[in-house]
């Protein structure tokens, strides 16, 4: 196959010969680039994919930390400033007019057009040590239902009440060579079938969660709830139960994050109907689709498992049987994180990738494509830079991955660090800036309020959250499978 360079894209030609300008024309969107195919349906997937994380599992210990009134009104709390902030960016993503202006590509972009100066930079900062960061983890996370699969099967075995010691390393590798391979999908717009997969898989683990924890709860048994979650004295000392708290926050405000791609995703919708319009709407189905399933699983577990809720019920072993469904949902987990982690990570790659060619535009190393034909997927262009960056990226994550092995304190972090500063600061500010908001107008004044305020909650959250980490180095042990 012939390849013939348009608007830094490759456009194919068919043995025919090429295509003329009306033929082009029509595989183009009006600024050159090759015509989006994505609708509300892909969005969704896309978002379900981002926000519906194995952090699910994680919300019954936060539950427990905060009890039946903090918990349920955090989540619901955190999941209306998601989505109306979510609703602020996406009319961001065209300027200055949301229906009809100039599109914005990247988050950075965005920041770019409406805001401008050191903010972007700012911006590129918080997105992209944030999505290295979210890579990292779900390596963790995924190894550990890699190893809980294992364990699930010795404990079946050999009793429960044996230790079954497992090392996550060699499933990092594992999760890292896939890595390797999925990482080679050129861009956002090829990734629909990955995310409809990895959302139906989050489906299925979560409702095997809650399942299993309405199970419990229907046998009997009594465990101790309350009002205000763990008990000073009883289950946790003072100190204890405030660090807590904060990353029981940092971990529940990580579950609604994907700011961080919402732009990217924004950018795969056909340009007809608006894209502010259909991204909104896929937004309102995302957002209150994983509500519903948060809700649920944390409050219905926090009824099986009480004030000893484990930070994760699945991994944890809250359950140990039946050991085949425990099995077959932790395999659900790994399969939703592996198309996760490219949600999360080809945003970086195009990045990085377009970044290279704008600084060495000459450089066939970088630049030049090869069309390969690949039995029963058709033609596939490699790219030199692009198989050894991303390849070099996967391996220096999983590397990273190996030193911290923590579950819910890093959970916790990463929410910390990425919730403020990318779905509230930027959202709020690119809308006082697009609507020209006058200083101390009544919503200028609330809009501002309700920033402080999330940045009050980010701080006390990477704050429990680093005191978790700490206590987890104090007690680390290498070679073995953390919980």
């Amino acid at each position: 196959m012939e390849m013939q360079k348009s608007s830094s894209m490759f456009i194919e030609h068919g043995p025919g010969g090429a295509y003329n300008n009306g033929e082009i024309r029509k595989n183009l969107d009006d600024d050159g680039r090759a015509k989006r195919t994505g609708t509300w349906v892909t969005a969704s997937a896309h978002i379900i994919t981002a926000v519906i994380g194995s952090g699910v599992l994680s919300l019954a210990w936060a539950i427990a930390q905060l009890g039946w009134v903090a918990g349920p009104a955090v989540l619901m709390a955190f999941s209306c400033i998601t989505y109306f902030t979510s609703t602020l960016l996406a009319d961001c993503y065209r300027s200055p007019d949301p229906v009809t202006g100039k599109r914005n590509y990247t988050y950075m972009d965005v920041v770019r057009a409406n805001l401008g100066g050191r903010k972007v930079q700012l911006c590129g900062l918080a997105q992209y040590l944030n999505l290295v960061g979210i890579t990292i983890g779900y390596t963790i996370t995924a190894s550990i239902s890699m190893v809980a699969v294992k364990r699930s099967n010795c404990f079946h075995k050999n009793g429960h009440h044996v230790k079954c010691h497992t090392s996550n390393y060699p499933f990092m590798i594992i999760f890292a060579c896939i890595q390797v391979v999925l990482s080679q999908i050129q861009n956002f717009h090829k990734l629909s079938w990955l995310s409809i997969l990895a959302a139906i898989m989050s489906f299925a683990y979560s409702s095997i969660g809650l399942g299993l924890s309405i199970a419990k709860v229907a046998g009997g048994g009594h465990v101790r709830t309350s009002l205000t979650g763990v008990t000073v004295g009883v289950d946790v000392s003072g100190t204890e139960k405030v660090w807590r708290t904060f990353q029981a926050i940092g971990d529940i405000a990580f579950a609604y994050a994907y700011s961080t791609v919402l732009i990217e995703i924004q950018d795969t919708l056909k340009s007809s109907p608006a894209e502010n319009k259909v991204m909104k709407r896929a937004s309102l189905l995302g957002v209150s689709t994983t509500t519903t399933f948060y809700v649920l699983c944390g409050c219905v577990g926090y009824a099986a498992f009480g004030n000893n809720a484990p930070g994760n019920f699945l991994t944890g072993f809250g359950f140990y049987e039946p050991f085949w469904l425990i099995d077959f949902a932790n395999v659900c987990i790994a399969i939703h994180l592996i198309g996760a982690y490219q949600v999360f990570c080809q945003p970086l790659f195009e990045f990085v990738e377009r970044w290279c060619k704008k600084q060495w535009p000459e450089s066939k190393f970088i630049t030049s494509e090869y069309a390969i034909d690949v039995p029963l997927c058709g033609v596939y262009c490699v790219n030199s830079f692009r198989l050894v960056w991303r390849t070099v990226y996967v391996i220096v994550t999983a590397v990273i991955a190996m030193t911290f092995p923590f579950f819910n304190d890093f959970l916790g972090l990463l929410g910390a660090l990425s919730f403020w500063p990318l779905t509230v600061y930027f959202p709020i500010e690119m809308y006082i800036a697009q609507a020209k908001l006058p200083k101390f107008s009544f919503t200028w004044t609330w809009l501002k309020i309700l920033s402080w305020a999330c940045l009050v909650v980010s701080i006390v959250a990477a704050a429990g959250s680093i005191e978790g980490l700490a206590q987890d180095l104090k007690a680390y042990k290498p070679f073995k499978s953390q919980q």
